[in-house]
């Protein structure tokens, strides 16, 4: 899942076209499509790059290494990174609180400890195609968490929007099952979609500590509890030089992973926010199951299907009608 959904961006897009044009310069209408470009690219960009996570964890798990291990490698090399964008972002800011690291502890359990292991666990047992339609209904989850939380209103279109996009991953799933091993692809749907949960209730818990830190600084600190978290959890199932006996290619699929499918997006994402606004950047997000799809039957070989195809559409027009219901 995008890791940037929640970013607290108070600049608006609208200043991008604010700028006064000169006589002999493009027309307006080109003068916009040029300065929302770079944040469209952006944006694509951090789309693509996070759904290349499934396919670089499909592929390291033809290598024989575990879940545990696996996500491990990922969280020790993506550490750095993050600590690192968690003190650039927390400069000359106040100290954080008893109240704010209790909150950054249990953000980085929810949103990306658990979210991201079960994640790993249910790919091993799931194409890459079927855990990005999962993982992109997480809006949807919010708003239901929302609702129970706080109240929040669902309207009429967000529920035919929801219906139409579950209608989509049930068909895929279905799918799934026939080609495959019914146990082990309704397991590894379910790791998926309590993954999605998971994240979603980062999402909805991460509010007030996003407008008090940060967003940046927030899911620098929030990240690197989840690695701490990941690599403890190595340290306790596993036979520390076990890790010495991973394939060399592993280990360079996790260095990828970590900095292109993990910090590289997280930036590119936010910045493509702050300059052509969170909703368009959600939007320009729907690539990502197309991308992930792509490179499932490109990389992976994964099969392609007309129940594929119509699954992966049912999702994505359930999303555009639950986003432009809610707005």
């Amino acid at each position: 899942m995008p890791l940037a959904h929640r970013a607290d961006v108070r600049t608006s897009s609208s200043h991008l076209f604010s700028e006064k044009v000169p006589a002999t310069s493009a027309p307006p209408a080109q003068a916009a499509t040029k300065s929302i470009a770079p944040g469209l690219a952006l944006a694509s960009f951090g789309a693509i790059a996070f759904s290349g996570k499934a396919i670089i964890v499909k592929l390291a798990y033809r290598y024989g290494v575990d879940a545990v291990t696996l996500i491990m490698l990922r969280m020790l090399f993506a550490l750095p990174l993050f600590a690192v964008m968690a003190w650039w972002a927390g400069r000359g800011k106040p100290p954080l609180t008893k109240r704010d690291w209790l909150g950054v502890l249990g953000l980085g359990v929810t949103g990306y400890y658990l979210a991201s292991f079960l994640d790993f666990a249910g790919l091993a047992y799931i194409t890459a195609s079927l855990e990005r339609l999962i993982l992109y209904l997480n809006p949807t989850l919010v708003l239901l968490f929302g609702w129970l939380a706080y109240g929040q209103r669902i309207r009429g279109g967000q529920l035919l929007g929801m219906a139409i996009g579950y209608a989509g991953v049930l068909l895929v799933f279905g799918h799934e099952v026939q080609i495959g091993q019914s146990r082990a692809a309704a397991w590894g749907t379910l790791l998926v979609f309590l993954s999605a949960v998971s994240y979603a209730i980062y999402l909805v818990w991460s509010g007030e500590f996003v407008k008090r830190l940060g967003s940046l600084r927030l899911v620098g600190l929030a990240t690197s509890v989840a690695c701490l978290l990941c690599i403890a959890q190595y340290l306790v199932l596993r036979p520390v030089g076990m890790v010495l006996e991973v394939a060399p290619q592993v280990i360079g699929l996790s260095v990828l992973n970590a900095t292109l499918c993990t910090a590289v997006p997280v930036l590119a994402v936010m910045m493509a926010i702050e300059r052509i606004g969170a909703a368009v950047a959600a939007q320009t997000g729907m690539i990502g199951p197309m991308s992930t799809i792509l490179m499932g039957v490109v990389i992976l070989g994964e099969p392609f299907t007309a129940w594929i195809a119509a699954g992966t559409a049912l999702v994505i027009a359930g999303i555009f009608v639950f986003t432009r219901a809610g707005r």
